[in-house]
């Protein structure tokens, strides 16, 4: 049996203690992509929280290659762990590099001094999201776009085994929507990085996930494989949406 990377064990998570998400148990293997889909509000980005540690379980655990996530020191989290929420950051006067590159601070000590490797895996960073050629640009002037591309970088620059994406290419350009997800798969593929994403996009779900978690109402609908998932009229009842109300969209071939 395949040792399971990240696991929620009956996990039940919100906000002032009041459950958002309830008794999920879930399992993903290590350098597997998984797309957490569902209608606005059902809890995704509730469950991404929970498996980073931000919300603590109300009830339940979260586990990390079957050690409980309340063991583990915030510095080695820094070091296996990514995130990237939709929260806005302020970065006043740093340029995209400078913040790309606070992805190497969990290795790099107390002053955060980079090295030549650092700076090696902050180029490689920069160059799989195209934002090497905005390097010296001040992160607070670019666009929602170029911001979401630099944070991305971010991400990766702390070569994480499991990085966990709060609806990642919402805005992006196609392209950079198609080369990122590419790359992730790139990754997963060939470093084992597991990576747990929220999407609005299904047609990437479909495509680039090997699992697909369906989320609403605050509980698990359906955990399976994308073709599995996209060909049980599974997601049509996840979003109540009718066949009547898809004929002749583009929609109707993707639900």
């Amino acid at each position: 049996m395949t040792t399971c990377h990240v696991q929620t064990r009956q996990l039940t998570v919100g906000y002032r203690g009041i459950p958002v998400l309830r008794d999920v148990t879930v399992g993903i293997s290590r350098g597997e992509i998984v797309a957490l889909i569902g209608p606005n509000g059902a809890g995704k980005s509730t469950l991404l929280r929970g498996i980073a540690g931000q919300l603590k379980p109300l009830a339940g655990s979260v586990m990390l290659d079957q050690r409980e996530l309340s063991t583990i020191g915030r510095g080695e989290l820094a070091r296996r762990m990514a995130v990237v929420f939709t929260d806005r950051i302020y970065a006043e006067l740093m340029t995209c590099a400078d913040v790309a590159a606070e992805g190497r601070y969990p290795y790099t000590g107390r002053f955060g001094l980079l090295s030549g490797e650092d700076r090696d895996i902050l180029r490689e960073a920069m160059e799989i999201t195209h934002v090497l050629d905005i390097a010296d640009q001040d992160f607070g002037r670019i666009s929602d776009g170029q911001r979401q591309r630099v944070l991305l970088a971010r991400a990766l620059c702390q070569q994480p085994e499991i990085i966990l994406l709060d609806e990642p290419v919402t805005y992006l350009d196609i392209r950079y929507k198609l080369e990122f997800m590419s790359a992730l798969r790139r990754l997963a593929g060939e470093r084992g990085m597991t990576v747990v994403m929220s999407l609005h996009e299904l047609d990437l779900a479909r495509h680039f996930a090997d699992r697909v978690l369906c989320i609403r109402d605050g509980s698990i609908a359906r955990y399976d494989t994308p073709q599995k998932v996209f060909e049980s009229g599974c997601v049509r009842e996840l979003f109540d949406v009718g066949a009547e109300d898809l004929a002749g969209t583009v929609w109707e071939r993707l639900l």
